[in-house]
């Protein structure tokens, strides 16, 4: 008798365990409930584009979007008639400008920058190759997200790419500039893949 009797306070803790444990605590053992629903973060909507994209040059510019890399539409204006390297580089200020914004709608929506205001860009001078940018934030003082971010954003731009997809940049120390990659893994891991580099040391 007394064993039947002791049974309901046996399962009082028993119930309150597995109540305790119920979905509160996660967990990183795979389960074969099939993958978690996918999420699309910093996407705007539709109704609510970049306030920055409008009259003017249509632009790209690669925003920070959970540590990765994320397209959002610019534009900009440039004066006609202005000369090819002179455009060039106005373009080039241009992109360098528009990625230090981030406008209210597009932080409610998750994008972020690393890339500062301020940052002047000029051309080439001396022995550079003639596609060669040089900023006036020493390269080598860029956080790898800011770096990526501009590399990323200029390589994706015809009047600031080389012929082969690459981007020449320099600081105002006059050393070489350096030849610069975009790849996938930058675009998915700019903080933790810098954009691969070599010296140019010529024309």
């Amino acid at each position: 008798m007394r064993a039947r009797g002791a049974r309901p306070w046996l399962a009082v803790p028993l119930l309150a365990a597995l109540l305790t444990g119920c979905g509160i605590r996660s967990t990183q053992v795979p389960t074969d409930f099939g993958p978690a629903p996918s999420r699309v973060p910093c996407a705007l909507s539709g109704t609510h584009p970049s306030p920055q994209a409008g009259p003017g040059i249509p632009v790209q510019v690669f925003l920070l979007c959970a540590s990765q890399l994320v397209t959002v539409d610019r534009s900009m204006r440039i004066p006609d008639g202005t000369a090819e390297m002179k455009r060039r580089v106005l373009v080039a200020q241009g992109l360098v400008d528009q990625l230090a914004m981030t406008p209210d709608t597009e932080r409610q929506a998750g994008y972020t920058t690393d890339v500062a205001a301020g940052i002047r860009v000029s051309g080439p001078y001396g022995t550079d190759p003639q596609d060669t940018f040089r900023l006036s934030t020493p390269v080598q003082d860029l956080t790898s997200f800011a770096l990526s971010q501009i590399v990323c954003t200029f390589a994706d731009s015809e009047a600031t790419t080389a012929d082969d997809g690459t981007v020449l940049l320099g600081g105002l120390d006059r050393q070489p500039p350096r030849r610069y990659e975009c790849t996938d893994e930058v675009r998915s891991r700019p903080g933790a893949v810098p954009p691969p580099s070599h010296e140019v040391t010529g024309p």
